[in-house]
């Protein structure tokens, strides 16, 4: 056996260090490094432990790579495994990639366990392995039997934390995917650290990557996240597997947002909206109704903005405070919005529209707890702000869809088509836009009447005379 050595790493970005040093060179954090037992690197630490069970003396040895030429090369469509799921389908990119391994991140309470087990529940057809090293097998089925998808499910649970059992196991049940909660609780003998140190984290990452790899078994990891909101552990965690996913939301609210940060087998600009309930998580498939049901008609500050969250059109509605300061400096907050964008919306308002906002605090929010970048909000953000500076209502049934550039002018935005088809799905009769977006779009065949034009001062006129 190999002798064992302590090496120190960085709980923040995974870097080592053969002796403690006070700031980290890599990410620059202060008082990061800590001392951890590790073995000398083996053959078997470097390529995982997991061993197929056919395994025979002589029969896996491994190919060695050649060079091939790139139009040689065959590209065939991956079967994608489609969960009934459809938000986690949407966010995925159409559904599990076989051999992928997807990382689940997020808040403590906020729903992940819950996501997970309501997916191994549901797939009725396949068996999946749901291991568990933070709960009971008694928790886990108090859990199910909330959920309206286990009374007849064939998911098998497994309350264990060591790799190597988990392994014969696995040999064993033979399942379709492999669900672990949570990658911090796993540990491996391979190495003498703690579990959920940056050595035990990266080791027992590699190992559930290799069997993902050889086996082409989905494998889906849950892991914790910083204070700050990262997922927790080595920074080549998320380097390692092939999806990053983000759960986010409020816990004393409702709904639940999923996001893709990373995803090599589709976009990550994709979102998924869930309803936490009493039996489980609820998938929202039209959102827009919801972000639009507790909107006032004849409240001023209020506009509703047309933006798309990947393929998804979304119609939100933003909300502008706008009262006199009381202090030297005028407040400028934003919710869900960037704030450097605000900035400079306000400073077109004053520059270009002739508004005197500085002698003003400006307050916006995003309604539904989403946090969007969308250039096409830009139009309902500048009527937002000065409906509630003239306290004016803006009337029920107008939406806005385009960019304002610092010169006033407004900006055409892609896809317009389909924010345009959002916002006559939802009984919205007219829509400010761009002339510019005119060009090789049909608008007669639309059922609500399109306001084209090109000037800030123009839809401040067509709104608030």
């Amino acid at each position: 056996m190999a002798k064992a050595r302590t090496v120190f790493f960085c709980q923040s970005c995974g870097a080592q260090s053969a002796k403690w040093i006070g700031r980290c060179p890599v990410c620059g954090e202060w008082n990061t490094y800590v001392e951890e037992v590790v073995q000398k690197e083996t053959v078997a630490t470097t390529t995982g432990q997991w061993k197929p069970a056919s395994t025979v003396p002589g029969g896996n040895l491994a190919k060695a790579a050649k060079p091939v030429q790139l139009n040689n090369i065959l590209v065939e469509d991956e079967p994608r495994i489609v969960t009934p799921d459809g938000e986690l389908n949407r966010v995925l990119g159409g559904g599990l990639v076989p051999g992928s391994m997807v990382l689940i991140g997020g808040e403590p309470g906020i729903g992940k366990s819950t996501l997970m087990l309501q997916i191994a529940l549901s797939l009725r057809n396949m068996k999946v392995l749901y291991v568990s090293g933070e709960e009971s097998e008694a928790q886990i089925k108090m859990r199910a039997e909330r959920m309206a998808e286990g009374q007849q499910s064939g998911c098998y649970i497994l309350t264990e934390t060591n790799t190597q059992n988990i392994f014969r196991q696995i040999d064993q049940v033979q399942p379709n995917i492999l669900v672990i909660d949570s990658i911090q609780t796993m540990h491996s003998t391979l190495v003498e650290s703690g579990a959920g140190s940056v050595s035990q984290v990266r080791e027992c990452t590699a190992e559930f990557l290799k069997f993902a790899k050889e086996t082409s078994t989905p494998v889906l990891l849950i892991g914790h996240i910083t204070k700050d909101g990262s997922i927790a552990g080595p920074k080549i965690l998320e380097h390692m597997v092939d999806t990053v996913l983000q759960f986010e939301g409020d816990r004393h609210l409702s709904y639940r947002i999923l996001r893709t940060t990373k995803n090599r087998f589709g976009s990550t600009s994709e979102l998924g909206i869930y309803e936490m309930q009493g039996d489980g998580l609820r998938q929202v498939s039209n959102p827009s109704e919801i972000l639009l049901s507790q909107r006032g008609e004849s409240l001023s500050g209020m506009a509703i903005g047309a933006t798309l969250e990947g393929n998804r059109p979304l119609l939100v509605e933003v909300q502008a405070l706008v009262s006199p300061t009381s202090y030297g400096t005028p407040q400028r907050s934003s919710t869900g919005f960037d704030a450097k964008r605000l900035q400079m919306l306000l400073a077109v308002l004053e520059k270009r529209a002739g508004l005197r906002l500085g002698q003003h605090d400006v307050f916006l929010n995003i309604a539904g707890g989403l946090r969007l970048d969308d250039p096409a909000l830009d139009m309902a953000v500048c009527a937002a702000v000065v409906s509630s500076l003239n306290d004016v209502p803006i009337p029920g049934h107008v939406c806005l869809a385009a960019e304002v550039g610092l010169s006033g002018e407004i900006r055409a935005v892609s896809r317009l088509d389909q924010r345009l088809a959002e916002a006559e799905k939802l009984g919205f009769r007219e829509m400010y836009v761009s002339q510019f977006n005119g060009k090789g779009l049909d608008l007669a065949r639309f059922g609500l009447k399109v306001q084209a034009v090109s000037r800030l001062d123009e839809v401040l006129n067509g709104l608030f005379g």
